[in-house]
């Protein structure tokens, strides 16, 4: 593609916290390397990562997006670095996920003043996952109050001291320092620098034998040995290189550059494995493999599948297969796409992330391969959603726009899911935060020219018994012509959920004949429907029928159906009904300032603190909560920790419902049921 050798790529995502200044530092990087013509900011709005219009308004990163650069080091040697800039915001984390799924290094930025947040623990631990190597890049050197050395004493007390930096700042910030080449150094930072020497020489000697017996002899490692070394370290994960940069003043972005292109490892030192355990030949004769981490659906183009390619080469026109869906595919066209410019290429190798337009069978989570081969790989698990509204049209008659919307949506981002929950007929858009959701909004209507409102959704509440409840039910009707018959006596009672028969047949005698059973049980089974309390669904209970008569004319499998279905009525109404409510097994990480007021939060939201932790440095909370009581939950921990906390969310079991609080459902139940609302 740019005739470079497969080794001097670097493929890597830019990860970190909300407001650490990673798209700073991309477009910083896109200047300097020429693919702008002038140095882009988020905060004005002519960042060339953050381009898109939902970006540029709420001034963050939303989307994870791919660059393609070539950068000529000190050495001469031409390097491919393809950059992956990811959300540092918690509700897009799932592009996260999807770019760091498809990456080989990780290069995690903290801001100088703010230090180790909560998305630099959530960029970290992705890290762990995959295996990755990674760096560090404390941005924001020149901003007052910045404090390089007192974020680099926490990281090395969070992730210990394989966390040496390979730059300095003077204590006045205004140069930096490279330890290992430098020839003069400031002598407020000489022994510290001789310090940080000292590690990087002892890291790298430790990566070869020869290196480490001839560095214990006391001789010293010439420069190729340390940065062969040194390569070795961060690939093993042994070395986390640091590095420190002002995005505005360019200050330090050539030593990141170079240390980037000398550290980071190539995709022959990262090869990837299939699904069946398999490691992929990258070389440029190989065959084609590639896996789709990302899917578009641009206005202009059409859909737009992303794909990372893990080894052989990809040419424009070539046909290939779909090995997820097992369909053929035909690439008409092959992009390299840097924000907003598009540039058309003929071939691409192993590292590369292209952009393929108007794939037909194509999605997210596909295996690509050249036709003959099947080759699949893992596909990327993204979260469950936090988060849920329920969603409807603005204007009568643009359900069919809205539901062609919420698809839409949906595809683009596998973190929103879209679903009709039959029980309360609501339509459910859910994802992992209202930032996420509201920019989905104005998507459907920038789009999809469709208004929609978003509500809380209906709690989907159950009902049980606490007792032994007796009911009983004649069905006796004359209207000219054959009646209707049917007599059932029974009785409901608590069910452990383990017990997986809830109905019993006690029937002696043929009280009720056998062929009518069948008709009482799918009468029992309606019933079940609509409860004593607030007619919501019943759960748990156990029902046998013991009694009933019939006639020997008019007995039909209509008047044991009506029959079963009232006596289960007043059965239900006997046996001491009660409310249930879903309970939410929660787990919310804050850093530790805002402990109290999470707590006292969850306290006053009827939860129940189970456990308080510390993970990654982090305090992690986890609760017991109402679903009733969470549903504004990303919101109110946002505006509570200033945007410095993050929660998952997933059900774990119904419970019964405070009186004070059935007694209103079951008053909201009747209204609604009498359509009064």
């Amino acid at each position: 593609m740019k005739d470079i050798d497969i080794v001097n790529v670097r493929n890597f995502a830019l990860l970190g916290h909300t407001g650490s200044g990673k798209t700073s530092l991309l477009d910083a990087i896109l200047f300097k390397l020429g693919a702008n013509e002038r140095q882009g900011s988020p905060e004005n709005g002519t960042s060339a990562s953050d381009w898109m219009d939902e970006e540029k308004s709420r001034k963050i990163t939303m989307w994870a997006k791919s660059f393609d650069l070539v950068y000529p080091t000190k050495s001469g040697r031409r390097m491919e670095l393809v950059a992956l800039d990811t959300p540092g915001y918690a509700d897009f984390y799932g592009q996260v996920l999807a770019a760091t799924a498809v990456s080989d290094a990780g290069v995690i930025v903290l801001d100088a003043v703010s230090g180790i947040q909560v998305g630099t623990h959530r960029a970290w631990k992705r890290c762990d996952a995959l295996g990755h190597p990674r760096a560090l890049v404390v941005t924001g050197i020149d901003k007052e109050n910045a404090d390089f050395f007192h974020v680099l004493d926490a990281v090395q007390t969070q992730w210990g001291k394989q966390c040496v930096p390979i730059v300095i700042p003077t204590l006045d910030h205004k140069q930096v320092v490279d330890v290992m080449a430098a020839k003069e150094i400031p002598e407020d930072i000489a022994d510290r620098a001789k310090e940080m020497k000292g590690a990087l020489v002892e890291f790298a000697a430790e990566t070869d034998d020869a290196l480490i017996e001839k560095y214990l002899g006391g001789e010293e490692l010439s420069a190729e040995e340390i940065a062969a070394g040194l390569h070795g370290a961060v690939h093993d994960g042994n070395l986390i290189p640091v590095f420190a940069v002002s995005s505005k003043t360019n200050l330090g972005l050539d030593e990141l550059l170079e240390g980037i292109s000398l550290l980071l490892p190539s995709p022959p030192e990262r090869p990837v494995k299939d699904a069946e355990g398999n490691e992929v030949n990258v070389n440029a004769d190989a065959p084609f493999t590639g896996f789709v981490w990302r899917s578009l659906n641009d206005p202009f183009t059409g859909q737009v599948t992303f794909v990372r390619i893990y080894g052989g080469t990809l040419q424009a026109g070539q046909e290939i297969f779909n090995a997820t869906k097992g369909e053929k595919e035909k690439v008409g066209h092959l992009m390299i796409i840097n924000g907003k410019k598009q540039e058309e290429i003929k071939t691409a190798h192993a590292g590369d992330v292209v952009a393929i337009p108007k794939l037909k069978n194509t999605g997210l989570n596909d295996s690509l391969c050249s036709a003959g081969q099947h080759i699949r790989f893992k596909s990327i698990e993204f979260p469950t959603p936090t988060t849920a509204y329920a969603v409807t049209a603005k204007k009568a008659g643009d359900e069919d726009k809205l539901a062609t919307a919420l698809h839409r949506v949906a595809d683009e981002d596998p973190t929103i899911h879209v679903e009709r929950n039959n029980e309360t007929n609501e339509m459910i858009l859910s994802g992992l935060g209202d930032q996420q959701l509201e920019a989905a909004v104005d998507r459907m209507r920038e789009r999809n020219h469709v208004e929609v409102e978003l509500n809380i959704p209906r709690v989907a509440y159950r009902e049980t018994v606490t007792a032994m409840g007796e009911g009983h039910y004649k069905h006796k009707k004359q209207s000219g012509g054959r009646g209707q018959y049917g007599e059932v006596y029974l009785r409901v009672e608590p069910r452990d959920p383990s017990d997986e028969e809830w109905f019993v047949n006690a029937i002696v005698g043929g009280v009720i004949p056998g062929n009518f059973i069948p008709a009482v049980q799918k009468g029992l089974q309606e019933g079940l429907n609509h409860g004593a309390v607030a007619r919501y669904p019943v759960i748990n209970v156990k029902i046998s029928v013991y009694d009933g008569s019939y006639h020997d004319v008019d007995s039909s499998e209509v008047a044991f159906k009506i029959a079963g279905a009232r006596a289960l009525t007043e059965g239900l109404s006997k046996a001491k009904p009660v409310l249930l409510e879903p309970i939410m097994r929660m787990k919310v990480m804050v850093p530790d300032q805002f402990m109290g007021d999470i707590t006292g939060d969850l306290n006053h939201k009827r939860g129940r603190i189970l456990g308080v932790g510390s993970e990654d440095g982090v305090q992690v909370i986890t609760a017991d909560v109402p679903q009733a009581e969470i549903f504004r939950y990303s919101s109110e921990l946002r505006s509570m920790t200033g945007g410095r906390g993050n929660f998952e969310i997933a059900f774990d079991r119904y419970e019964v419902v405070p009186a004070n609080i059935a007694q209103k459902v079951a008053a909201e139940s009747v209204r609604a049921h009498a359509g009064e609302e």
